[in-house]
């Protein structure tokens, strides 16, 4: 495996074409605050993921190196929607992506997560919160390395759980099949999204998994 820095990152991108514990809390929130300083047309929903990631930027500490954007991603939502959300710190402006689940947490293959693991061999999601750490290249390709910060996720290394991009996770899969294939645990990205996710949540940044809105 080789590791990147970010400049290579964008070079290649380019040339494609284009831990500590942390005690558990709950994701919810209260979107009121950020509501008040952006207007009222602000949209509850993006609001509310807005408090959520302050909360837990919160709740990591010194973790988390970079804070200016945070990731989410809801999987009380089916895969067939946009559940990735990265969210500006500075003036709430959130981004929707597509992401995949594990094999092991949709053992129906129905495109709903069932249930989380941290088990080793378990092929499945897991909840917590997550810093992102180097690229590098593996049998994925271009992938960026997790480190799990929660008890929920701290087996993350050890499973290899990381971010790349897969053919399974791109928009055709719901064209055809209605949902998007499955990762044995990763966060998998359509292909040609990959390089933006890497790039804005590149090394030093939070990804919080769980379901958000169920």
């Amino acid at each position: 495996m080789i590791a990147l820095n970010r400049r290579q990152l964008l070079g290649a991108g380019a040339l494609a074409g284009t831990g500590i514990a942390l005690s558990a809390a709950s994701p919810l929130g209260s979107a009121t605050a950020f509501a008040a300083t952006m207007g009222e047309a602000t949209d509850p929903f993006d609001a509310r993921l807005f408090a959520i990631a302050r909360q837990q930027l919160e709740r990591a500490g010194a973790s988390v190196l970079h804070r200016d954007r945070v990731a989410l991603a809801d999987y009380s939502m089916p895969s067939y929607a946009p559940r990735f959300f990265i969210v500006n710190m500075g003036d709430g402006r959130v981004e929707k992506l597509l992401v995949t689940h594990g094999r092991g947490s949709d053992p129906e293959h129905d495109g709903w997560l069932k249930s989380f693991s941290n088990e080793p061999g378990s092929l499945a999601s897991s909840r917590g919160a997550y810093v992102t750490g180097d690229y590098y290249f593996g049998k994925n390709g271009l992938s960026m390395r997790l480190k799990g910060l929660d008890p929920d996720n701290s087996h993350a290394e050890e499973r290899a759980i990381v971010v790349h991009g897969a053919w399974y996770a791109n928009p055709e899969q719901i064209s055809t099949y209605g949902k998007l294939g499955r990762s044995e645990g990763c966060f998998a990205f359509p292909e040609k999204r990959l390089y933006e996710v890497l790039d804005r949540m590149g090394d030093g940044r939070l990804i919080y998994s769980d379901r958000l809105t169920a």
